[in-house]
């Protein structure tokens, strides 16, 4: 399990700076262009302020955040949450950060069709089969609040 001080919490505007540096870390980690951590820090800020962006880091100072964004979404009345970014510094992978809030399974769905995406989760460890067992995962979704719509009634 992991270090209380590492267990994960909701982010505030004040953890901008904290998170710019880790978004920046992890696009340098895969060479991937930044604008710099200060520039994301001032994005951050203004994102955290609002309502449509939410942020949960873990440790302090923080070595893991997850990025999520709220949307308007044609489907559905309410908001649909997006994760944006999730990272954990290198060498803090596989330590528990995920699980500290008793978090022991990632679920995950994607289209049939789309086999592209199954051959990358299944490359990163994701299994179409339950664990522990060979059968084979479905997916079921049930909305909660939204009314049925045109095109999406079963």
């Amino acid at each position: 399990m992991v270090q209380d001080e590492r267990r994960p919490r909701l982010a505030t505007v004040d953890d901008a700076d904290e998170i710019g540096r880790l978004l920046h870390d992890f696009n340098s980690e895969f060479e991937t262009p930044s604008p710099g951590a200060d520039v994301l820090a001032a994005r951050l800020r203004m994102l955290l302020a609002g309502e449509a962006t939410i942020a949960i880091i873990a440790g302090t100072p923080a070595v893991a955040v997850a990025l999520i964004t709220l949307r308007s979404n044609v489907w559905y009345p309410g908001q649909v949450a997006l994760l944006d970014e999730l990272y954990v510094m290198p060498h803090l992978r596989g330590q528990g950060i995920g699980s500290a809030k008793g978090v022991e399974l990632i679920e995950i769905n994607v289209d049939e069709g789309d086999v592209g995406a199954q051959r990358f989760y299944e490359r990163h460890g994701f299994s179409p089969t339950e664990p522990d067992s060979n059968e084979r995962s479905l997916y079921y979704s049930q909305e909660l609040t939204a009314p049925k719509r045109e095109g999406r009634d079963g």
